[in-house]
């Protein structure tokens, strides 16, 4: 078991001990399931109250000044961050197999293949594939002709690197990702539908992180584009010469259709669905479940179906939660009216007033 003192803690992490920087922390835990010996961390104000509660022996926290506690606090500048480091600490990569070919793979003599990777069982590796260093293939995983993957780049297991497509270094592929699929493209004509070859590839660049069953097409021609630090979540499906900017956020079950482009920092929701040919700008924000069929301007924050500027949203919102107040106002009313009107003798007749000439 690893056991680290808060003040060595606080030596890796570059931070601040406040209170006991002796005592001992064998593990990591959430703000609430901590138990004595972990070690949790304090990011959200909404979990502020929790640390007078957690069963912790330290919590991470920002610098900001705070009033006493029981617990020793270890303050740094990014504590969620900070967190992630430490759980590294007690918690060692567990999934990296050893290096070397298992028997039952298939590694075509003109493949090139990088020192100390790791290729597992019923693995395939095509002829004119590039494998970097210390690249980790687990079981099932397929690449295709003149495909390559950059180095210390991770792939789990089953997942499908189709033919001329490109991964870059440091990556992470979770189960299933299924990279270089071909573009939908059909045109119709007599009667049916014929397909359009998909003669692009997919280029991933470096630090990309790609979450279970997500896909994402080859181009029609030239590239579908993913930029370096980019991470995509489980089940997205990306369209056919899509390109995503550098550090972009892609959560689950997003569809992006082709052409489209997202700029740098862009953010889109969960279930969120992109029409094609569209530019969604930098640092832009997707609402989870957003339908967007125009272009997004840069630092702009849309949401809903169609997808709208995020205060027009909030407005029309509200009309809406209003209107079983508002149809009930006008039955009312023309209640009232037809109440006027019934009590007004049919008979009378308003005089006309004659123009004198």
């Amino acid at each position: 078991m690893i056991t680290k003192t808060l003040a060595e803690l606080a030596a890796i992490l570059g931070g601040e001990v406040v209170g006991d920087g002796s005592v001992s922390i064998r593990g990591v835990a959430g703000i609430r399931e901590a138990l004595p010996g972990d070690i949790t961390f304090l990011a959200n104000s909404r979990y502020e109250p929790y640390l007078l509660e957690t069963s912790a022996s330290a919590v991470i926290c920002s610098r900001e000044p705070r009033r006493a506690t029981m617990v020793p606090l270890l303050q740094v500048d990014n504590p969620y961050l900070a967190f992630q480091r430490v759980v590294r600490v007690f918690r060692p990569d567990p999934y990296r197999p050893e290096t070397g070919v298992h028997p039952s793979a298939v590694v075509s003599p003109e493949a090139e293949v990088g020192a100390e990777v790791s290729i597992g069982a019923q693995c395939v590796i095509e002829r004119g594939a590039k494998i970097g260093a210390r690249v980790v293939l687990m079981p099932g995983c397929y690449v295709g002709e003149r495909a390559s993957v950059g180095d210390d780049t991770f792939f789990f297991p089953h997942v499908i690197l189709r033919d001329e497509c490109q991964v870059g270094k440091r990556c992470i592929m979770h189960p299933g990702v299924v990279i270089g699929s071909d573009g939908f493209g059909f045109a119709f004509d007599s009667g049916r539908y014929h397909k359009v070859p998909q003669v692009g590839n997919v280029v991933i660049g470096d630090d990309v992180e790609v979450g279970a069953n997500t896909t994402i097409d080859r181009a029609t021609t030239d590239s579908t584009r993913i930029g370096d630090g980019t991470k995509i979540d489980n089940l997205v499906q990306i369209g056919h010469n899509v390109v995503v900017g550098s550090h972009s956020i892609i959560v689950a079950q997003v569809g992006i259709s082709g052409s489209t482009e997202l700029e740098d920092y862009v953010t889109l929701g969960g279930q969120a669905g992109l029409i094609g040919h569209i530019r969604i700008g930098t640092r832009a924000i997707v609402g989870g479940k957003s339908g967007v069929t125009k272009s997004v301007p840069p630092d702009g924050v849309v949401i809903g179906y169609p997808a709208l500027p995020q205060a027009v949203f909030k407005r029309l919102n509200a009309f809406i939660q209003r209107l079983p107040q508002l149809f009930q106002r006008t039955k009312d009313l023309e209640q009232r009216i037809g109440a006027l009107e019934r009590s007004t003798p049919a008979s009378r007749e308003y005089p006309v007033r004659e123009e004198v000439p």
